[in-house]
Formats: structure tokens, sequence, C-alpha cells
């Protein structure tokens, strides 16, 4: 089993992401790098090899392209997506492993604690990390390992699948541009294609980073993100974020179209940093 993760910039957590694969209690039988709009790095394990990629997009993160570089790589492999922010927990290679020897057909999405400022220090532990990490609130929607998810849960911060799998749903859309819209995309086909979404216990801890609430930073995104959403499945994703651009005047937004007003000011955008938000 591989595991891939993204970067750009984020070289202490890539460091802690590397540190708490070397702990696992099954090792990976390797992990891809892949860095987005920068040079690769040179890294070092002494229990699995890294292998570092190189995506590059002019204007934006090349997200969908980086995540689907795996079926170059190995599409007969099973392989764990991590988020460059999230440090694995020590059996989460071995969660998935069992989960996919259970359901090797299904897409399995598995758990994520959020820790505060300065818990990914050097020195960490996994107990210290349980300990300060908070639950995600879509926690309380999930039923127990195995069961079903609804496909609108669905993030890619944590989640395995076989290649065949991700094949066959078509990998991520390419379309979607920088920040929103392209993990629900995802689910959606893979349940248009008749692939369960499954709950795993395997846990990672989300490092923190600074957040905006809504993410004015990323408003331009969004916005066409959404649109493509819309124009391929009838429905509108990230409601929570339109109404709330909408609420401050920054777009029209009714049942069939969302159009831009005026893009948020500088101001705007740095009054929306919430430094005590945890990612969700």
């Amino acid at each position: 089993m591989n595991v891939i993760t993204l970067v750009h910039g984020r070289g202490t957590h890539l460091a802690n992401l590397i540190e708490g694969l070397e702990s696992s209690s099954l090792v990976p039988d390797g992990l891809w790098i892949v860095h987005m709009n920068e040079p690769p790095g040179a890294f070092n394990s002494h229990r699995f090899p890294i292998h570092t990629l190189q995506v590059n997009e002019p204007g934006g993160l090349p997200l969908a392209k980086a995540r689907n570089s795996v079926m170059a790589i190995d599409p007969a492999a099973s392989w764990v997506f991590l988020d460059v922010d999230c440090i694995p927990a020590h059996d989460l290679v071995a969660e998935y492993q069992d989960g996919l020897e259970r359901a090797p057909d299904a897409l399995h999405m598995g758990q994520v604690r959020y820790l505060p400022e300065g818990a990914n220090r050097s020195g960490w532990d996994e107990a210290t990390l349980y300990a300060r990490g908070v639950e995600h609130p879509l926690a309380q929607f999930r039923e127990g390992p195995g069961s079903a998810l609804p496909y609108h849960l669905f993030w890619s911060l944590n989640f395995a699948c076989h290649g065949s799998t991700f094949g066959r749903i078509g990998g991520f859309d390419a379309g979607y541009t920088g920040y929103g819209g392209e993990d629900t995309d995802f689910a959606f086909r893979a349940r248009q294609e008749g692939v369960a979404l499954l709950d795993n216990p395997a846990t990672a801890f989300h490092q923190y980073h600074p957040t905006y609430d809504p993410p004015l930073n990323h408003f331009k995104d969004i916005v066409a993100n959404a649109r493509r959403f819309y124009s391929c499945w009838g429905v509108w994703p990230m409601e929570g974020w339109l109404r709330a651009f909408q609420d401050q005047g920054l777009l029209r937004w009714d049942d069939e179209r969302v159009e831009i007003i005026q893009m948020p000011s500088a101001e705007q955008v740095a009054q929306a940093l919430n430094p005590k938000r945890l990612g969700f």
C-alpha cells in the first residue's frame, strides 16, 4: 500500500507526516510526495522509500492533476491519500489495509482530529495528539467502521482506495481550479459509478494553519468551482460559503446562478482571518 501527499510549502507539516509514517504498525510500500508549483525536495526514510514528483500549473495549485498522478505511478496498487497537514496515527495504514481487504472496491474515508497551534512541535507523541485533537463537528453523523457515509460528507484529507477504483471514478476533475468543490464532485461521481463510500477508523491529526472564515482568500476559486459543480450536478455545493459571501454583498445567488457583484477587499479578507479556528 502506497501513500501519496501533495505539497506546496508546509515543510514542517511534511516532516511530521513522514515521522508519523515511520512509526506505523504497518510500513507503507512507499511515500509519493507530489510538489505543486515548486521544485522537488530530497527526503529519506529508514523504513520505506520516498519518491518525489513535480506538477506545475500557472495560476493555481494543480490539486486534481497532482492526485491523479497516481494513475501514472501504479494504477494496480492500493493508495492512501493523506493531506500534507496530517500526521498519521500509528495504525492508519493498517486500518486502511483491513478496510480494503473487506471491501476492495469501495472508497474508505478515515477520521481527522484537528490540532491547536503548537501541538505539532518537535517531541510530539500520539497520546498527546489524541488528547489535544478535536473531532470535526460532522463526525456525529458517522455510524462507525464499515458503515456507509453520505457522499456529500466526503473530503480528501484522509482516504484510501484501490487504483482500479480511482480509475473507475475517473480521478479528480481537473476542471476545478484552486480551492473548493472538487472533493464533493469526486464523491458524486463515485456515487454515479456505484462505488460505496465507507467509514474507516484510520485516524490522522490535522496540523494547525491559519484559517479564513468565510474563506474570502479563495473567493474567486469558490465561485468558479461552484458554477462548475452546478453545471454538472444541478445543485449548489458550498452553500454556507456562498451564503456568507452573499450576506457580505459580494455576490447574487439564487437557484440557478451566482453572479459576482464585487471582489472582496484586502481589508475584508484580513478581517476573515480567524486564528482560533482549527481548520474545519
